[in-house]
């Protein structure tokens, strides 16, 4: 067996101490110092969170959206984001494009990391990718609005169909402490989210967001945590997901590919 690093976490504070944080009750001892930082809760204490804490995490998106997501789980993310083309056939099926183009960027990345390594700077213990698109009824995959005629047209759609559909896929890599081919664990997931635009959205709303330039940088032109959710009459699924990363569904992701190599050790010995 290998013996793997942990990290002990404190104990929270009680109830009322960390309420009074909050705000929720009155400081017990009046009201807390000028310039005091806002609480923070402590972190997740999950043991595949504990091993991944102070190593090297790569997140491999600029997606400021996606980093902010994946904060709660208190890893050090460093941002490094594929430089390969995303030039995947439209005429493939949804699925199949979003999954192929997040372990496109994995790998990738994870590839240029090694490539880079150097004695000071260990190789990553866990590289994350994602890929959202958006795939109106009649089948057609939207990604980011090249133009802002572009832009209107892609919206003026999404609002007279009604209904699309959101895929996020998630790629998740660990390097493996064995030499078994071929020599990293990946594992992906496509995470589907309805979304209804309220069809009584006007031209000038319209017109008005994409001034904005909010959308300019995400998949179907809208961001959904922002002045986009004017557009939405309502989701159907994971709002992270519409966003740019399920959650949940990367944390399953992370477990399975850190700890995969345990699973793996416990059978081998079971059998034994």
């Amino acid at each position: 067996m290998t013996e793997k690093n942990s990290q002990t976490t404190p104990d929270p504070p009680s109830y009322d101490a960390a309420a009074a944080e909050h705000g929720a009750l009155p400081a017990r001892n009046g009201p807390p110092p000028a310039g005091k930082a806002p609480f923070r809760p402590f972190l997740l204490d999950l043991p595949v969170l504990n091993q991944l804490r102070g190593k090297r995490v790569i997140l491999a998106s600029a997606s400021p959206r996606r980093k902010q997501i994946l904060a709660p789980l208190g890893l050090n993310m460093e941002i490094t984001p594929s430089t390969k083309p995303e030039d995947l056939s439209k005429d493939l099926d949804p699925l199949e494009y979003v999954m192929q183009t997040a372990i496109k960027k994995c790998l990738d990345v994870y590839q240029v990391a090694l490539e880079n390594s150097m004695k000071s700077i260990p190789d990553p213990a866990l590289v994350i990718s994602a890929d959202t698109i958006i795939v109106t009824n009649t089948g057609r995959i939207l990604e980011k609005p090249r133009s802002e005629a572009d832009h209107l047209a892609m919206l003026k759609m999404l609002r007279d169909q009604k209904n699309h559909r959101c895929y996020t896929s998630v790629a998740v890599l660990a390097p493996r402490e064995d030499a078994r081919h071929p020599g990293y664990n990946i594992e992906t997931t496509v995470e589907e989210t309805k979304v209804v635009f309220d069809e009584n959205v006007s031209d000038e709303l319209i017109e008005a967001y994409v001034k904005t330039r909010e959308g300019v940088d995400k998949a179907g032109g809208y961001g959904l945590q922002g002045m986009g959710s004017l557009l939405v009459e309502k989701i159907e699924g994971s709002a992270d997901n519409v966003i740019g990363l399920p959650l949940r569904a990367t944390l399953a992701l992370i477990e399975k590919v850190v700890m995969g190599d345990d699973e793996e050790e416990d059978e081998e010995e079971d059998l034994m």
